[in-house]
């Protein structure tokens, strides 16, 4: 889709360019689910998408959004070029499918604060039981995802092995990446969207193979705790703290949309094979990334009876809830991505 001349930017009003509530409340709806299950490792938002029939209408908005026209949606809203406009800047929301991404987007983020806070709690209160989940949620998914890919010829071998290698291999560093600045961070944030729009592969697993899920889901929900504490009345000093790792995450994921999310569609439309076994041996080779976290110095378990039983029991509920979705909802058919 080309930007469209200013001419027929002018006959969009922003009056009619806002969908009916009801398309709001669906789209939002949506994102929830989506957002929810991108906020835990192993499952999907991609795969949401895939079942709530949107994601081919996700991925052709997020093409759609290009530098040109997110520059005139912004200079719509100043007044640099004629003044402020909102029938410009709904004129530019209609050539990129704007409005959903906007009321998708927020039904995301709503369901990934409020996971991240469970999640928060749960890291505090029992992470022998949380990352068990997590090793079941992991493991299920990559059952799953092995049965839709094929993994026959040699270029599809390597492709898995490689896979499967970068992910052992990254998870096995854990405290290093997680002592990491700002610029693992941003890194985290670019990979971690380029991972959420893809079915199967979840922007969550993304963070927990880096080690930065703890660190992402402690620190988003310290900041709307110190939001909150701003706003009434307390100082800013936590909440900027705080904001500066969530805004860089937020900018590594803006350019990862953008930039690696096209570089993996591009190989998708070259090879979709050999890009599938990379990305699904990904999720095999994460199964480290659980208990790497749990024998670091911040946890340090002793794998004794009672806590392998503890972490058994919860991978199984775990792998239970994804066999479940599977069973009950789609069987994912990555041809049709």
């Amino acid at each position: 889709m080309t930007t469209a001349p200013d001419s027929a930017r002018d006959e969009v009003t922003l009056r009619e360019s806002v969908p009916p509530v009801r398309e709001w409340a669906r789209t939002f709806v949506v994102g929830l689910f989506m957002g929810t299950a991108d906020a835990v490792p192993g499952v999907s938002g991609g795969t949401i998408a895939l079942i709530a029939g949107v994601y081919e209408r996700l991925i052709t908005a997020i093409n759609e959004v290009t530098p040109g026209r997110f520059f005139d949606g912004v200079v719509a809203l100043t007044p640099l070029d004629g003044g402020v406009s909102l029938d410009r800047a709904a004129a530019v929301l209609e050539e990129v499918d704007g409005w959903f991404l906007v009321a998708l987007l927020a039904g995301i983020l709503s369901a990934v604060i409020l996971v991240t806070r469970v999640v928060d709690v749960a890291n505090e209160a029992a992470p022998v039981l949380l990352f068990g989940f997590f090793f079941g949620l992991i493991g299920a998914s990559a059952a799953i995802l092995f049965r839709a890919v094929s993994v026959r010829t040699l270029p599809e071998v390597v492709a898995a092995v490689a896979g499967f290698a970068v992910a052992f291999v990254v998870s096995g560093y854990g405290e290093v990446l997680e002592s990491g600045g700002l610029p693992v961070v941003f890194g985290a944030g670019a990979l971690a969207i380029s991972a959420m729009i893809l079915p199967g592969i979840s922007g969550s697993l993304v963070l927990v193979i880096l080690s930065q899920y703890e660190r992402m889901s402690s620190t988003l929900s310290a900041f709307i705790d110190a939001l909150i504490g701003a706003v009434t009345g307390g100082g800013i000093g936590p909440m900027i703290d705080r904001g500066v790792v969530v805004v860089t995450f937020v900018c590594g994921g803006l350019v990862g949309l953008f930039t690696v999310s096209r570089v993996i569609r591009r190989a998708l439309d070259y090879n979709r094979e050999v890009t599938f076994a990379f990305l699904v041996a990904l999720v095999l080779g994460a199964l480290r990334a659980p208990i790497v976290t749990l024998n670091g110095e911040e946890y340090a378990v002793v794998w004794n009876a009672p806590t392998i039983q503890a972490f058994a029991g919860a991978a199984v509920v775990g792998a239970l809830v994804v066999f479940a979705l599977d069973w009950y909802a789609v069987d994912l058919d990555l041809d049709s991505v």
